[in-house]
């Protein structure tokens, strides 16, 4: 029974590809560089060390209950996975949802979530963004 479990814990991201800290959230906000959309902001910082980009997310209560916050984070988590590899290695990124998060994942569902996340991710990983 708990060899299905560990099968399936393989598929996902490993724990080491998101932001837990509080002192690594707060080294994003306060030296990375911000790129915001309508729905989503994208705070992105290059961290010394190698590696594929870390994720921290940021949901709060104005985006809805626990259950619409959990599925809005299911579905950043995912797009993110689809979307790291444009950006460079050893970057930190951390995405804040507005509270058209909800709406959006709503409406459109992970293909919304996703189209909002890749032009931020896009203007974040053009050459020249950099502060």
């Amino acid at each position: 029974m708990s060899s299905g479990r560990l099968g399936s814990v393989s598929t996902q991201r490993p724990r080491r590809g998101r932001l837990s800290r509080s002192a690594e959230f707060e080294r994003v906000f306060r030296q990375g560089r911000s790129h915001a959309g309508r729905d989503l902001v994208l705070y992105v910082f290059p961290r010394q060390q190698e590696g594929p980009p870390r994720l921290g997310l940021s949901v709060s209560r104005k985006v809805g209950g626990a259950v619409e916050r959990n599925r809005v984070k299911r579905l950043l988590r995912e797009a993110f996975a689809r979307e790291a590899g444009r950006l460079p290695p050893g970057t930190d990124a951390v995405l804040v949802a507005r509270p058209g998060a909800r709406e959006l994942a709503e409406r459109e569902g992970l293909a919304g979530i996703h189209r909002s996340l890749a032009e931020l991710v896009g203007r974040a990983a053009r050459p020249g963004t950099e502060p």
